[in-house]
């Protein structure tokens, strides 16, 4: 395997978690009326990413190949509540419904 497609495939290989790592801090500023988050959004980014890729590693680990719905749903429910850590939700400040 050429060194181009090396990098080709490890980047498609976090390119999940790079989207639901940039997603996440983006949805919860509508979803949490927190004005100030504790953390910036690039720090976030980075935790999720991070988080994401190790949660993706470890179901290709665990099942042998890339692309289970396993390790996908993984990657979701890790970073989301690693983002309801990262935005102190456990306090309850949560977007008012309806209107």
């Amino acid at each position: 395997m050429a060194f181009l497609h090396l990098v080709l495939h490890v980047l498609n290989f976090l390119a999940p978690a790079g989207f639901v790592a940039l997603l996440l801090p983006a949805a919860s500023r509508h979803v949490l009326r927190n004005p100030s988050p504790p953390l910036r959004w690039w720090l976030q980014v980075a935790i999720q990413f991070a988080l994401g890729a190790a949660a993706l590693l470890a179901g290709l680990l665990l099942f042998g190949v890339d692309g289970k719905m396993l390790s996908y749903l993984a990657l979701v429910l890790s970073c989301a509540s690693c983002q309801w850590l990262l935005t102190r939700g456990w306090q309850g400040k949560t977007a008012p419904r309806g209107r």
